[in-house]
């Protein structure tokens, strides 16, 4: 968010200049400067079947209805990954999926890549965008905070003290959920532990 050589007390001016004026111009150059982070947050947490620019709306939408609530004293990008990740789980919750699934609900990529997986053939590899279509297809089937948890730490290479900055979660919480969505995806593919 900062990359855009924009310091954090220039953000922070822009929201107290927005939430004492209501100045729209500061509230557009908020969104564009918070618009990375945020799209970055939904797509990565985006249920399946939602429209990516809807979640975005509704995570801005939450961000300033929620700037009354910023404490300036804390780094807004940690404050605005969680109102965006609060946006996201909701959404997830709000399409929780049976429990079991099937291979007709795959693709043929999706499939393609998971008989080469099951096939535990180390010469052969499925392309990398299969595997991610694959990837996001199962997490489809955990709950939305083990989905969260998985893509925070294995896709987006968060530690565990920066989700539980994101998250506001214990560590311990996090290494447990990490530790069941782990177990739950390897019993959705049948994989043995320890290639997974």
């Amino acid at each position: 968010m900062a990359k855009r050589n924009v310091s954090l007390t220039e953000i922070q001016g822009l929201i107290r200049r927005w939430l004492d004026e209501h100045d729209e111009a500061s509230a557009s150059k908020v969104m564009t400067l918070l618009y990375p982070q945020v799209h970055r947050i939904v797509r990565n947490h985006l249920p399946r079947g939602m429209d990516i620019e809807d979640l975005e709306q509704e995570a801005f939408i939450q961000i300033f209805q929620s700037f009354h609530s910023y404490d300036f004293s804390r780094p807004v990008e940690n404050w605005i990954s969680r109102v965006s990740m609060n946006v996201c789980l909701k959404a997830l919750r709000s399409k929780r999926r049976r429990p079991e699934w099937s291979l007709a609900e795959l693709g043929l990529m999706e499939t393609a890549a998971l008989d080469t997986l099951l096939a535990n053939r180390m010469d052969v590899q499925p392309k990398p965008d299969d595997t991610t279509a694959l990837l996001f297809s199962l997490l489809e089937y955990l709950t939305p905070e083990d989905r969260t948890v998985i893509v925070l730490l294995h896709l987006e290479e968060h530690s565990i003290r920066e989700i539980s900055d994101i998250t506001g979660w214990n560590t311990a919480l996090i290494k447990v959920r990490a530790f069941r969505a782990r177990r739950r995806l390897r019993k959705l593919i049948q994989i043995p532990a320890n290639t997974l």
